[in-house]
């Protein structure tokens, strides 16, 4: 299965574990709850989605990656202790209380979370003196004489020899104990994901055109070369940075993310053209709605992979400001709450900026709450802290200006929260425009061709598009939504009569 369905199996078997009777019993005994075993190409994000499932269930994660432990921080270090038995002394050997196991009761105590996933990466590649230790703790739970909490999934993760020379293969009385998830590469699950994410368009559009270059290994003289997911999003980040300062990543530092030669150049070329391309289409002029005829010509004459990365190009930036205008929306969401409980707290008689601090630290408390249990996606991280700057804010402009009363002072609040809601209703009206030129452009150049399909159908699958679309609406997308959904229902119409024709001949034959 591809990352996106395994990640929702995780999800279930987590949920069924956690699922308690009327008397408060797990309804799968601790001993029937099989640790996961998740195996699979390197670099297709197993470790992403266990912070996903865990920020979505509402429990803790602790992480490891197994092959950086010894026996004894994974197991804990012998000491003897006095025991008695039958009336007689005996020196016995114990463990001090493993590291891993120890991260676990630390982050119960720490975030109050009781349940949660403890994910080991690389679980087929310790070491000699560790995997009996390891394989005791799949089938067991425990390590020595210590046991995982209850309430706790192990998710285990490793890849297939074939990635891995190191690997060891797991025996039938281990299999047994473990429900086992293979998954593998899938371009259109990572693109979904991609776009979620705001990675780079030039990457995006690039796979889009080139999917058989997205996941590749592959063995040379040189050695083992390769192509993941990994190397495509740490890429992207590096390449975003790099544009912000300026920089220029050239064939060099695309080698050393995509470490396969021949698609390394390859990606190398397309930056370059399309970078060119941004200056060649004049990608901001269209936006404004301001483009020259000539644009127009050029594009409808040029080559498909052309069109596509040029669609890539308003396809990117067009997320861009989707991305701002739901960013500020929920901001402004946020805010809101916080405010209504900032008028009630000043109703009760409270201070206003004594209440607008303690706000501030109330999110700050659940901001670190959420980074110590493993929880903490980039985009609600980003969120939470403009969320605490502008409380702040607010509380600094009160001790400026000294309101007389608690009257005065939300009616202050009030005037900079208008100023959230307007720049979100700024952002708003950029995106909307620049939503609109996009089509506008696209119909003037391909008329009703399958570039508009293609481009209909990326806006819809791009979360920020689609949510953009749907919130604030934008009448090119719909017209030509229903279109397509007409020519879809026309289509399959039409196979229906075909099949039913075909029947008809067979049954006429015979």
């Amino acid at each position: 299965m591809n990352i996106k369905q395994a990640k929702q199996e995780i999800e279930n078997t987590l949920k069924a574990y956690l699922a308690k009777d009327p008397l408060g019993n797990y309804r799968i005994p601790p001993i029937r709850q099989r640790p996961i075993l998740l195996m699979g190409p390197p670099g297709v994000g197993k470790t992403q989605i266990m912070e996903q499932i865990a920020a979505e269930v509402g429990v803790g994660l602790v992480a490891y990656t197994i092959t950086h432990h010894t026996r004894q921080s994974a197991v804990g270090l012998p000491f003897i202790e006095t025991r008695t038995y039958g009336g007689q002394e005996y020196s016995v050997t114990e463990y001090t209380m493993s590291e891993i196991l120890a991260s676990v009761y630390a982050l119960m105590e720490k975030t109050g979370l009781k349940e949660g996933i403890l994910f080991l990466d690389e679980i087929n590649c310790v070491s000699e003196t560790l995997a009996p230790m390891m394989l005791q703790f799949l089938q067991c739970k425990t390590f020595g004489n210590q046991h995982l909490p209850e309430g706790w999934l192990i998710a285990a993760a490793g890849n297939p020899p074939e990635y891995n020379r190191s690997v060891r293969d797991f025996d039938v009385v281990t299999l047994d104990r473990v429900k086992r998830i293979d998954v593998q590469e899938d371009f259109t699950v990572w693109k979904e994901y991609a776009r979620a994410k705001g990675l780079h368009g030039a990457v995006v559009s690039y796979l889009d055109i080139k999917k058989e270059n997205f996941y590749r290994v592959e063995a040379t003289a040189e050695g083992i070369r390769f192509a993941t997911a990994r190397g495509w999003e740490d890429l992207s980040e590096l390449m975003t940075v790099y544009e912000s300062l300026g920089l220029k990543a050239d064939r060099e530092v695309v080698g050393q993310y995509i470490q396969l030669p021949r698609i390394a150049r390859d990606f190398a070329n397309y930056l370059e053209l399309y970078h060119k391309y941004q200056n060649v289409y004049h990608v901001d002029e269209i936006l404004r709605g301001a483009w020259r005829p000539i644009t127009v010509r050029e594009l409808r004459a040029s080559p498909f992979d052309e069109k596509l990365s040029v669609m890539g190009l308003l396809l990117s930036r067009l997320s861009e400001a989707a991305r701002a205008a739901r960013r500020q929306d929920a901001l402004c969401e946020n805010l809101h709450a916080a405010l209504t409980d900032f008028k009630e707290a000043l109703e009760a008689g409270a201070v206003p900026q004594e209440r607008l601090e303690a706000l501030a630290r109330r999110r700050r408390e659940e901001l670190k709450r959420a980074r110590d249990a493993g929880q903490l996606e980039p985009r609600r991280q980003t969120l939470a802290q403009l969320e605490i700057n502008a409380l702040e804010d607010y509380r600094r402009c009160l001790v400026r200006e000294s309101p007389a009363d608690s009257g005065t002072a939300m009616t202050l609040v009030r005037t900079w929260f208008a100023q959230e809601v307007d720049k979100r209703a700024a952002l708003a009206r950029e995106a909307k425009a620049e939503l609109g030129h996009a089509f506008a452009f696209l119909e003037e150049t391909f008329g009703q061709g399958q570039e508009l399909v293609l481009f209909v159908t990326e806006l819809t699958a791009g979360p920020d598009t689609s949510w953009f679309v749907e919130t604030f609406g934008c009448d090119a997308y719909f017209r030509h939504n229903r279109e397509l959904l007409f020519d879809d229902a026309r289509r399959r119409i039409r196979e229906d009569i075909m099949t039913a024709r075909a029947a008809e001949q067979e049954d006429t034959h015979e």
